[in-house]
């Protein structure tokens, strides 16, 4: 048995897409099906194509609640205070900031939360250390 992906919907793939590249992830394939009225875009941590995202965007408008729901996505990053630094600016909220050196949570255009997790530990730093939540994560 092997892992192959985690599928999200995605009601505007640029942002999604955009959003997820300021994570550091790259679109490995894409693939547009006319008859399913769909598009399936896959994305991957460069290196690491074993662990994949799938957007799928129905080209038919039609509303996702409940990101909350799904849970989140994972991924362990070399340094979480440049990441956050990065997706902040790039406009992302930090949900729940890296207060404590290892762990913060951010969301997609379509509110599905991201977990960043530090590999190893990093002490605590300002702004992070002080910094509130916002929002749900």
């Amino acid at each position: 048995m092997k892992y192959l992906h985690t599928m999200i919907r995605v009601t505007d793939p640029v942002a999604t897409i955009d959003f997820f590249k300021l994570l550091g992830l790259e679109e490995v394939r894409r693939f547009d099906n006319e008859k399913g009225r769909f598009t399936l875009i896959f994305l991957a941590a460069p290196g690491d194509h074993d662990a994949q995202v799938e957007l799928t965007h129905n080209w038919d408008p039609e509303p996702y609640t409940g990101g909350r729901n799904f849970g989140h996505l994972a991924y362990q990053v070399d340094n979480i205070y440049e990441t956050c630094q990065r997706l902040m600016d790039g406009g992302v909220t930090i949900n729940r900031p890296p207060r404590d050196g290892h762990m913060a949570f951010v969301r997609t255009p379509d509110n599905i939360s991201i977990e960043l997790l530090q590999n190893g530990v990093l002490p605590p730093a300002e702004p992070w250390a002080s910094m509130p939540n916002t929002g749900e994560w």
